[in-house]
């Protein structure tokens, strides 16, 4: 993609300062964002990427798994999101330089600092590994360093994302050369491609350079694949066996032969740290036995008279061989106590008593690296630089963790409880998963950690319940929007009503009833008042007539007339409105009523 220009702002958050690094699939720039007031590191992909939907949609999901990986020595993940035909990732910016930076410059380290750095790394795969992540791309380009050689490692995600990406010749022969087997022949990998990978990265460390080069990316490749790495100290003969013998089967071809999972490399770098900084040499043992005492010929009878001289000869022979022996055999030393204390300290306690430790890892309920028992026990006196061998605790093993989403809690703490893992419950509504049932666990399903871990488990309390807004007496569209903005749905019913036209007369849910988030309110809006036929009630008596208007829901309105012909007195002569016409329900009609008298209107009656 064409260079964003500083001054840019992302997704109308991110203001780019300048770009601070390219790599094959994306650039990176300094940016500050301005929602949070922090300064990011925000990656953005090559256009050519963002084009290629089976690649985005792996980077997306990728990219939400490694948002979650929250670790000291993971770089944090904080957004993603789209901006001008491409996709970016915000990240945790650090101060320092990339682990490739340090090696050019001060490779090859000592031994200390590379197992320091190495434990660090496989600390964050190890992290990553047991949450379901795998990075697939570990190389010193990923690992920042910051001036307290404290490290973090970068890309969870987007690595997978462009693991198909086999094409560059920058960047891709540097990843070239830190492939596993597997990957350089196509295969499915797990997280033993990961610790390869950094087996590659700790060579180098060592050595100031790679096992593997070549003219291309796949003559690299098919190194990884048939050829072995030289050995560490024949390119370095001051590193020490153990530590050789580490990074090696981290190298092995065949992913069983390897370690497998980052806690296994780590007590390994562990147990050789412990033995370079006692000065030890990997537990070897020297036996040593007495010269047997001179055993004097058979003397012959004849000479038997000189015996007590010979006697005399033979006690000294003897004596000074006890001498001697008492002169020469190995100093004795009393074993201390180890038990309790972590290893590399219990270690250089041996080293100070002249003795040499051997570290044999156990599965324990107690804390890692915490010596459990050691072999002889404390208090015996043995020969110095005799070895003594400390059981250290790897921890009480792993378990993986169960599927209990969409369970009942209670069932679910049952399941993790079988385990021999604890839950820590938090509640948040949900629209689709019922009240009660557990919505996500973090760590995530089959991921692998430590027995006694505990698992955070989120149970829905069912969906949001809000309160219903009073929309009684609003204009249609003003009480539609108000219900829609408070994340109702709407359903409208008409009806006649004495209300304007237009205004909702009622609602269901009643106003200020608190339901789920999304239910549906009921509204009634009135058409009006309703009109209806006048009936006809001419001919017919005041009484009869004015049941029939209230009947149909008119009010009645009577008007005498006078008249001289009898056949009227008292019945309807006239209406208003007319009989057919529609008026209003509850509107007044007038009928007018004959009334006999003895003169007319016009006059008086007939003779």
């Amino acid at each position: 993609m064409a260079e964003v220009a500083d001054g840019t702002v992302v997704d109308g958050r991110y203001h780019i300062r300048g770009r601070i690094g390219s790599g094959g699939m994306a650039d990176v720039y300094l940016a500050d964002d301005t929602h949070l007031g922090r300064e990011v590191a925000l990656k953005m992909l090559h256009r050519r990427f963002a084009r290629d939907q089976q690649f985005v949609e792996r980077f997306r999901r990728e990219a939400s798994a490694a948002a979650g990986l929250q670790h000291p020595n993971v770089v944090s993940v904080y957004d993603r999101g789209e901006h001008d035909g491409t996709y970016y990732i915000a990240m945790e910016n650090l101060p320092g330089r990339t682990l490739r930076d340090l090696l050019r410059q001060e490779a090859p380290l000592s031994q200390e600092r590379a197992i320091h750095f190495g434990i660090q790394i496989l600390n964050a795969a190890g992290f990553a590994h047991r949450r379901g992540v795998i990075h697939r791309d570990f190389k010193p380009h990923n690992v920042i360093v910051a001036p307290d050689d404290s490290l973090k490692v970068t890309d969870f995600g987007i690595a997978r994302a462009g693991a198909s990406e086999m094409t560059e010749t920058g960047s891709i022969m540097g990843t070239a050369q830190y492939l596993s087997p597997e990957q350089a022949q196509g295969q499915p990998v797990d997280a033993r491609s990961d610790l390869y990978s950094i087996g590659i990265m700790l060579y180098e460390m060592l050595t100031g350079r790679v096992p593997f080069t070549g003219d291309s990316a796949v003559s690299i490749a098919l190194k990884h694949v048939n050829e072995l790495p030289q050995p560490l100290r024949e390119l370095r003969p001051d590193i020490h066996p153990a530590l050789e013998g580490a990074v090696m089967r981290a190298l092995s071809k065949d992913p069983a032969h390897r370690y497998q999972s980052a806690e296994e490399f780590i007590a390994a770098l562990e147990e050789a740290r412990v033995v370079i900084r006692s000065g030890g040499a990997g537990g070897h043992t020297h036996d040593w036995a007495p010269v047997p005492p001179v055993v004097p010929p058979p003397v012959d009878e004849e000479r038997r008279r000189r015996w007590p001289w010979a006697t005399i000869v033979l006690l000294l022979l003897l004596g000074g061989a006890l001498l001697a022996f008492l002169l020469t055999r190995p100093d004795q030393v009393k074993v201390p106590n180890e038990v309790g204390k972590q290893a590399d300290t219990a270690a250089l306690d041996l080293g100070h008593a002249g003795l040499r430790p051997r570290i044999k890892r156990v599965k324990s309920d107690k804390q890692i690296g915490l010596v459990v028992a050691q072999d002889p026990p404390a208090g015996r006196k043995i020969e110095k630089s005799s070895t003594v061998t400390l059981s250290v605790s790897s921890g009480p093993g792993f378990t993986s963790v169960p599927d209990v989403t969409n369970k009942p809690v209670a069932k679910a703490i049952r399941l993790l409880k079988k385990r021999r893992l604890f839950a820590n419950t938090s509640f948040e509504n949900s629209d689709t998963v019922a009240k009660g049932l557990v919505i996500s666990t973090d760590p995530v399903a089959l991921s692998q950690v430590l027995v006694g871990s505990r698992v955070a488990l989120v149970v829905s309390s069912g969906p949001q319940l809000l309160p219903v807004p009073n929309v009684v007496g609003k204009k249609k569209p003003v009480a539609e929007a108000l219900l829609t903005d408070a994340s109702f749905k709407v359903t409208t019913l008409e009806q006649s009503s004495d209300m304007p036209k237009g205004e909702v007369v009622s609602q269901t849910p009643a106003a200020g009833v608190s339901v789920a988030k999304g239910s549906r309110v009921t509204i009634t809006v009135s058409k009006g008042p309703q009109k209806v036929k006048v009936p006809d009630v001419k001919g017919q008596k005041q009484s009869d007539a004015q049941k029939t208007l209230t009947g149909a829901g008119f009010s009645v309105k009577v008007v005498k007339s006078d008249t001289c012909d009898s056949t009227v007195d008292g019945k309807v002569i006239d209406q208003s409105p007319a009989a057919g016409t529609k008026a209003k329900k509850g509107s007044a009609v007038t009928i007018t009523v004959g009334h006999k008298t003895s003169s007319g209107p016009t006059g008086p009656c007939g003779p």
